[in-house]
């Protein structure tokens, strides 16, 4: 191309990566379990870029997006795209470091092609803010002539692409020492086509950003840092409206903890006049921390303007542990409290539970697991492994101390063991990591907790549901619940590099075996739950169902609790 003419289109692709299971295929869903808040906030940056016109008056860009937890990327019709346009490039969006290596296998074939290519994500914004020097992973993709983008995009894409429309993108675009002010920024937007592709129709957005806790582990106050950043209830409810219009009504707000967004209550009042007074139906899930209860009217407006599910970053019930995570927010006298609290407005809550914290010895897991299911309502639990992921201080405390952590950024999904353990061996970690969902999952306590939702006027049935969801993903098809989906894809050719093309006679009877066992699974798990289901429904005396869990804590009870959990 001639140098002084410039193509009056200009072609962006921003793909979402997904990773390779343990068998090296790429992990993705005919629906997933959730649209990428990333995504839509790049989208609809975007288009502002676009409506503006910032490349010229007669530029027009032209945007394509994938999200691959639940669409194939088409490598090659993306550069034959990028070739007829004449100009434009290819964007990996919010990368985390366990999808990093499956984001070098799609960017090798694109610079291959000569197609530009940007990453930007927590892996390249959490090693550098917090490693001395860059990773080999990320050195090798500057060194294929790869752009890296550490931060916010806001205020600063333009940047990006101006520069890739020249032809001339910049190795690395570091703003992590400048993050913006996300008020009355371009909001979060994604066609309800795309969204449709997520279980349930939801879309996600962030109200805010940053968070004041010090939590090791955590590596969102290292890449969006410990200072509340929010955007006004004006911008929430533009979201909103501008969702409905498409027919979306369900939100998944991404805060790591919307209880310390210091807008909070205007927002909720924004909600919840929508709902009052326009009838506008909205569900919504947020994520809170444990003492979430103790902002005055936090859980009642939450209940109002339509919050149906509160994720809660519980962590863990070893007072020994959660002082040495630095969460000293968790106070676990308080536990019953806030999921009683989240209860009495019909909302179901689902807690984050790590193991592996340098106390953990796999009897006190499993001992802990039966606290937890005796003493607290909580109806959905999920595990997770201690992980040092880059960005968080443990990660940077270990790589000081020259700690052996597993190489392949593939596994740091919190579904692996990737470091070694004081008082647990590989094998044994891994062991009671299943042990764990095995033990929550009893039938048994599947039927208390059906039975609490019943006395607490939460649908039965969407709790079955959950808790087949969450269940069955890890028993059936070995991934996280947070990776799970519907009908699970798997593409022959779409392996890790280094392992090889399977015969297809090999591949296809046995993926057909695959997905017939885990179905006939799924279904005769779900008549268990199903039999218990009308078996409480038709009882009369459901509502007036108790156990402790749901026994409000009486005066002194809270240091009986406190020893219980702690012994």
């Amino acid at each position: 191309m001639h140098k002084n003419h410039k193509p009056k289109q200009f072609r962006v692709v921003l793909i979402k990566p997904s990773h390779y299971d343990d068998d090296g295929y790429v992990i993705q869903w005919h629906r997933s379990a959730l649209s990428s808040n990333t995504l839509a906030t790049m989208y609809g940056l975007t288009l502002d870029i676009n409506e503006r016109r910032a490349l010229g008056d007669d530029v027009e860009i032209l945007l394509d997006v994938y999200d691959e937890t639940n669409t194939r990327v088409p490598i090659k019709k993306i550069i034959s795209g990028i070739n007829q346009t004449g100009c434009g490039f290819v964007g990996f969006v919010g990368v985390q470091s366990n999808q990093f290596p499956r984001t070098m296998d799609m960017a090798r074939a694109f610079r291959k092609a000569g197609v530009q290519v940007c990453i930007g994500g927590f892996h390249v914004s959490g090693c550098l803010s917090m490693l001395p020097e860059l990773p080999e992973d990320i050195r090798e993709a500057q060194e294929l002539g790869m752009s890296l983008f550490a931060g916010e995009a806001e205020g600063r894409l333009e940047e990006v692409f101006r520069d890739a429309y020249a032809g001339a993108m910049k190795p690395l675009y570091n703003y992590l020492s400048d993050l913006p002010d996300v008020k009355a920024q371009p909001t979060p937007f994604l066609p309800a086509a795309i969204i449709k592709r997520s279980m349930g129709t939801v879309t996600s957005f962030d109200a805010g950003r940053g968070c004041p806790f010090v939590c090791s582990f955590c590596t969102i106050i290292n890449v969006q840092g410990r200072k509340s950043r929010r955007r006004s209830a004006d911008d929430i409810e533009k979201i909103v409206r501008r969702n409905a219009a498409q027919g979306v009504r369900r939100f998944f707000i991404t805060d790591d903890n919307f209880a310390r967004n210091r807008d909070w209550e205007k927002i909720f009042d924004r909600l919840i006049m929508l709902q009052e007074q326009e009838g506008m139906s909205i569900h919504m899930t947020i994520q809170v921390d444990t003492m979430s209860h103790k902002i005055p009217r936090f859980i009642e407006k939450a209940g109002k303007a339509g919050v149906q599910r509160a994720f809660i970053g519980l962590e863990n019930i070893n007072p020994d542990n959660l002082k040495a995570a630095g969460k000293k927010q968790n106070k676990i006298a308080e536990y019953r409290k806030l999921m009683q609290a989240w209860r009495n407005v019909g909302v179901m809550t689902c807690a984050g539970y790590i193991l592996g914290f340098p106390g953990d010895t796999p009897e006190r897991i499993l001992s802990d697991i039966e606290v937890i299911k005796r003493e607290l309502p909580v109806d959905l639990l999920e595990f997770f492994y201690l992980t040092p992921l880059p960005g968080s201080a443990d990660h940077q405390d270990l790589h000081r101390h020259n700690v052996w952590m597993d190489p392949d950024m593939n596994k740091y999904d919190l579904n692996h063991v990737t470091t070694e353990h004081a008082n647990m061996s590989r094998e044994q970690w891994e062991q009671v990591y299943h042990q764990a969902w095995d033990a929550y999952y009893t039938p048994k306590h599947i039927e208390t907790v059906l039975k609490r939702a019943r006395a607490s006027g939460i649908s039965v049935g969407k709790m079955m549901f959950l808790m087949l969801w969450f269940y069955g993903c890890h028993k059936f098809e070995g991934l996280h619940p947070l990776e799970g989906g519907y009908f699970r894809r798997k593409y022959r050719r779409d392996r890790r590099p280094g392992l090889p093309i399977e015969n297809p006679l090999l591949f296809y009877p046995r993926r057909v075996w695959e997905v017939v066992r885990a179905h006939i699974c799924i279904m005769l798990m779900l008549l268990k739950f199903a039999a218990v289901r009308r078996r409480i429904k038709a009882d009369p005396a459901a509502f007036d169902y108790t156990d402790t869990a749901l026994t409000p804590v009486a005066e002194g009870e809270q240091e009986r609790l406190e020893l219980l959990a702690g012994k």
